[in-house]
């Protein structure tokens, strides 16, 4: 009787099985590529370090909002990764993410902590941009490879990929209190060497995963991660709301970052289950493999015909099938996409990298502007993944345009804008949720509407366009519009008193008026984005009003009927083989019970001839 597989868990599976399926699964690249996104998103922390580089190197408010404008240029300019991610597996993109974030984050903490003489402020500009830059590479990597191997759910992907992203600002925060406490001046030396390690360690888990066996769980198992995600940010939400009422020491901040940990890690739970499962029906599939009937493949497409380059890029191909790149970027649908980004990210951008000027200048205490800051990334988090998962929901049931999700999100941003332009009492505090939710909609509402409409193909590039030109809003409305009216009200009020500014010294505004103006303005641009976006609403209303995914489905059934095919083949091969086998063998045996029967037969005749012999002896006798 054979002995059982003392490695068997449930279910008949052995670890050494589950751990392979779990290591070349797809599970497990979604688990690495949460825990990357969880920690590229130390940029929208600028607001609370901004004052030290501010103070430590005298720098006025232009000075800082140009620094700032850096910070998000090369957060936003993603092509080289796109471009890069187009012809190298995902590990090559994220080694050099990596090395990007080190150097940059690197440099800039030697220089707030004064380890070397104070940078000019090009030096600083460059630096911060590298650093930030970095986030390009990883985004790249992680969400446009979860997009190619999740297409049917890229709506829920890219928004729990994003929600991570917003929330990753508070997670630092925790994260950072653990190893340092209070002393913010080494912030930028832990945001340097965190994300760099956890990016080398998973190298090699995200890749592309080629499969035919789609389960029709995914979206299921999304929720799952959703619902750990939002334990996550509720346990953040309490966790900052408690420790800026009470003053925690480095135990309690131990343990806060210890139940910060253990949420991050438990959607490995649900990877295991969920690969335990898809070995379990694997294992059964192939004990009871039913004859399959192939379908009936659909008739190939027409030849096409070969079209100048320059000529293709202006005859762009309906809407959802594969772009190329110039194509894309001279279609109208793009050109409307990017036009919308400027005018709703540089406003609600503005906003995010000035809150703690504004607290200052609206004089809110000092913990009140690092609540804020701290709350935000929840704000974000919580627009990420409505904005995902809720568009999803009403493209599936009501066939909805996501463009309008778009227009709604510009219509929101621009309540937050007028609370902040007006100084309504306490307004801060909705301003900052309300501004900090629809920024963190914008982006998954802008990766997806790309993927949908310009297609797949080229996606490592297209995608980083939708980015790019977010930092012309902003540098048109950050340092143009708010940084030049900030320090005009500033010096107005240093005149007033009779005061001259010395060379190095903070430049400060107080009051209502240092953004109201700006703000105004910030508020018309972000309506006319909105009026824009319903452009893009009118155009795509049909195309949503199909099967956005019908072609995906088709790949896989056509990639199923060559797997089909393929092993019928060898089946049949493997069969006439065996015929010959058994052909042959059959010969022999009829030659071996031939040479049997002779053999048998000429034992009988010695026996007959023996007893006839002796009965003839017997006779004679």
């Amino acid at each position: 009787m054979a002995v059982p597989d003392q490695r068997s868990i449930s279910g008949g599976v052995n670890m050494k099985s589950l751990s392979v399926q779990v290591l070349t699964g797809r599970w497990l690249m979604v688990f690495a590529s949460l825990l990357l996104m969880v920690t590229a998103g130390a940029s929208y922390m600028f607001g609370l370090y901004s004052n030290d580089i501010k103070t430590v190197l005298g720098y006025d408010q232009t000075t800082l909002n140009l620094i700032s404008f850096s910070k998000d240029l090369g957060a936003n300019i993603g092509i080289l990764s796109g471009l890069i991610n187009e012809v190298t597996p995902p590990w090559v993109v994220l080694s050099i993410g990596s090395v990007l974030n080190f150097f940059g984050n690197f440099m800039i903490w030697l220089a707030v902590a004064s380890k070397i003489p104070p940078p000019k402020v090009w030096h600083m500009c460059l630096y911060i941009a590298i650093g930030a830059n970095s986030h390009t590479f990883t985004n790249t990597g992680a969400m446009v490879t979860c997009v190619k191997n999740f297409p049917e759910s890229r709506g829920v992907v890219l928004g729990l990929l994003q929600g991570y992203t917003g929330i990753s600002a508070a997670v630092i925060a925790q994260l950072y209190r653990a190893f340092y406490g209070d002393d913010t001046s080494f912030f930028t030396l832990f945001v340097a060497w965190l994300p760099t390690a956890l990016s080398f360690a998973f190298l090699r888990i995200i890749r592309i995963i080629k499969t035919t066996t789609r389960s029709q769980n995914d979206v299921k198992v999304f929720y799952r991660f959703l619902y750990i995600s939002l334990c996550l940010a509720g346990f953040l939400l309490v966790n900052i709301i408690l420790e800026k009422t009470f003053n925690f020491n480095k135990t309690e901040y131990g343990l806060s970052a210890a139940a910060v940990l253990f949420l991050l890690f438990l959607p490995i739970v649900v990877v295991f289950k969920e690969e335990h499962t898809l070995l379990k029906s694997k294992s059964a599939s192939q004990l009871n493999n039913p004859s399959v009937e192939l379908p009936r493949p659909p008739p190939p497409p027409p030849p096409k015909q070969a079209v100048s380059w320059w000529k293709d890029a202006f005859k762009p191909p309906d809407i959802g099938e594969d772009y190329t790149i110039l194509q894309a970027l001279f279609s109208i649908d793009m050109l409307t996409l990017l036009l919308a980004t400027i005018c709703g990210l540089g406003g609600s951008m503005t906003m995010m990298d000035n809150l703690g000027q504004i607290g200052t200048s609206f004089g809110y205490p000092l913990k009140k502007i690092a609540n804020f800051v701290a709350l935000t990334s929840i704000w974000i988090y919580l627009g990420q993944i409505t904005a995902g998962i809720l568009s999803e929901i009403f493209i599936t049931k009501y066939k909805c345009p996501r463009p309008l999700f778009l227009t709604i999100t510009l219509l929101l941003s621009s309540v937050g804008h007028l609370l902040i332009a007006f100084n309504v009492p306490n307004g801060l505090y909705v301003a900052t949720v309300v501004t900090g939710f629809s920024f963190g909609a914008f982006w998954p509402l802008i990766f997806t509407l790309i993927s949908e409409l310009f297609g797949l193909k080229y996606y490592s590039t297209l995608y980083n366009f939708g980015g790019l030109t977010s930092p012309i809003g902003l540098y048109l409305l950050n340092v143009k519009v708010t940084g030049y009216y900030y320090d005009k009200e500033a010096r107005k009020q240093m005149a007033a008193l009779g005061q001259v500014r010395k060379p190095g010294e903070a430049l400060n505004c107080l009051g209502g008026e240092c953004f109201r103006l700006s703000f105004i303005i910030i508020t018309v641009v972000t309506l006319f984005g909105a009026l824009v976006s319903l452009v893009l609403v009118v155009r795509t209303r049909e195309f949503y009003k199909g099967d956005i995914y019908k072609k995906f489905r088709v790949e896989e059934e056509m990639s199923s009927v060559d797997n089909v095919a393929v092993g019928q083949a060898e089946m049949t091969k493997g069969v006439a083989e065996n015929k010959e086998i058994y052909k042959v063998k059959g010969n022999d045996m009829h030659v071996a019970v031939g040479q049997a029967e002779m053999t048998k037969g000429v034992a009988e005749n010695k026996e007959i001839y023996k007893v006839k012999g002796n009965d003839m002896h017997v006779a004679v006798a």
